[in-house]
């Protein structure tokens, strides 16, 4: 069986989350005191005790969910499971940075630290109640992004994320993504909701966020990977470092192509994915794009050890 592990990205977000892999496992703990040490506060202690609100913001979330998953990862090796055990990995928005590190190309220390810089950049690239993002199901990407750009007019509206045949969010200037949801449910959408986020993601007014990772990605090592990552911008397996660092900088304002992505590792072999860290958002995606795909969440320490006793069953 030929499966790929996935990282999840922002809104999986929850408190108490890896708690239990940093109780069983010693190397899962590591990570979250390796985050903490790398931005210099107790990241571990907002996770674990703080309040939702503040996990949230997104320049919290996203070394939060990046530390959870690489726990639950460490705590899948100290199972005698590595991440050769996968033929690809992937990651939604910032899970590409969790995959990029699972699979050895960034350390978990200079992962943390871009996540915080990524985070604050895409907060500050555009003020409060100017952008937004609306889901639109039911409706594929053609016809979203016909949708798109009748309710941009001179601002911009843009798909954003192709998540499943039936779920792709837009992104952009709020009126217009509000245009977008009203003209959405007119052609036929069965819902359009504006999401609760706070920054339009993955569009071009994410320029200056984009600019920033670029200089900030410039003072980092990245090695090659030791599985493929199927990156969000091609929807494609990359291996190159270099590459990887464009398309980290690409990603910040192109769509995360997320149901291509799921296709294309379908299409090389896989038949069972692994949702590694917090959250089952990925799981129900892949499930609506192929229903012949497995699929497992490991977020708990329970979940690492069956998932882990399944690959030495087969064996």
């Amino acid at each position: 069986m030929s499966r790929a592990f996935l990282f999840p990205g922002q809104g999986a977000q929850t408190i108490g989350m890896g708690r239990d892999l940093a109780d069983a496992y010693p190397a899962a703990r590591a990570v979250f005191q390796e985050v903490d040490d790398a931005l210099g506060e107790a990241l571990s202690a907002q996770i674990w005790e703080g309040d939702i609100e503040t996990l949230t913001l997104t320049q919290n979330a996203q070394p939060a969910l990046m530390a959870t998953s690489m726990a639950a990862m460490r705590a899948l090796e100290a199972e005698g499971v590595t991440v050769a055990a996968a033929a690809f990995v992937a990651g939604h928005s910032l899970g590409e940075y969790s995959a990029l590190c699972a699979a050895g190309a960034i350390s978990v220390a200079d992962t943390a630290r871009l996540l915080r810089a990524r985070g604050k950049a895409m907060q500050q690239a555009v003020p409060v109640g100017v952008g937004a993002m609306a889901a639109i199901l039911g409706l594929d990407l053609e016809a979203v992004r016909d949708v798109a750009a009748e309710a941009a007019g001179d601002q911009v509206c843009a798909a954003a994320n192709d998540n499943d045949p039936a779920q792709v969010v837009v992104s952009g200037h709020k009126e217009a993504v509000e245009r977008a949801v009203e003209i959405a449910k007119a052609r036929g959408a069965k819902r359009a909701v504006l999401l609760p986020v706070s920054a339009p993601f993955h569009c071009a007014l994410m320029q200056p966020a984009a600019d920033a990772m670029a200089q900030a990605l410039a003072g980092v090592t990245v090695n090659a990977p030791v599985v493929p990552v199927v990156a969000n911008v091609p929807a494609a397996p990359v291996s190159d470092p270099d590459e990887i660092k464009s398309l980290l900088v690409q990603q910040v304002t192109g769509a995360v192509r997320w149901r291509e992505s799921v296709a294309a590792m379908v299409a090389a072999g896989v038949t069972e994915t692994w949702e590694i860290g917090a959250g089952k958002a990925l799981t129900g995606m892949v499930r609506r794009i192929d229903r012949s795909v497995a699929t497992r969440t490991l977020g708990k320490a329970e979940e690492v050890k069956a998932a882990a006793a399944s690959l030495s069953d087969n064996n």
